[in-house]
């Protein structure tokens, strides 16, 4: 993986590619015990022991100011709405400024509202920050909108791989169907 051989069996090895791998899981995954902001800086204190704190300070509120959570830092998951709780896992994704981050159904239980703010800040932290997102979703909004390519998994198998505009132009009867289904699902 990034062009290097992994050892599966050197802890440093697997260190070395979790520090270049987030992940924004689908429920958030946040932990109930600490704060908005202990929970970004979650992956910093466990890969970077001995950093200093007022380095992990501007690190945390700089990935909380770009999902519009700094004001929110002190309080806990419990306290934040569903939105809220995606974007501070978002912020504990990004915190490593990994290469790659694996997003697991991120609108997964949101208002449409909100599902498209999430889509947005997507679109702009990947622009920003020049990283790869690899988007688990079943929504076709979020499809159309932030996909550059786009695999499509059906009965186990790979059903379609390629651009999104050749996705949504491909006639096929069981993507047709999909995306029928979908259509009508959100109106």
């Amino acid at each position: 993986m990034f062009g290097e051989a992994i050892d599966f069996a050197s802890e440093e090895s697997l260190r070395n590619l979790y520090r270049r791998i987030g992940v924004l899981y689908q429920g958030s995954a946040l932990l109930n015990a600490i704060t908005l902001y202990e929970n970004v800086a979650l992956p910093l204190r466990m890969h970077y022991r001995g950093l200093p704190p007022e380095v992990e300070k501007r690190m945390v509120s700089a990935r909380l100011a770009q999902v519009d959570l700094l004001a929110s830092r002190a309080k806990y998951p419990s306290e934040l709405s569903g939105g809220m709780r995606k974007r501070g896992a978002l912020a504990r994704a990004i915190i490593m400024s990994p290469d790659i981050v694996f997003c697991d159904e991120p609108s997964a239980g949101l208002d449409p509202a909100t599902s498209a703010e999430i889509d947005d800040l997507l679109l702009k932290l990947k622009t920003e920050l020049g990283m790869t997102m690899v988007v688990v979703t079943h929504e076709l909004r979020s499809i159309a909108k932030i996909a550059d390519r786009a695999l499509v998994l059906h009965e186990g198998r790979v059903h379609f791989w390629g651009r999104r505009g050749d996705l949504l132009s491909w006639k096929d009867p069981f993507l047709d169907d999909f995306f029928l289904k979908g259509k009508t699902d959100e109106h």
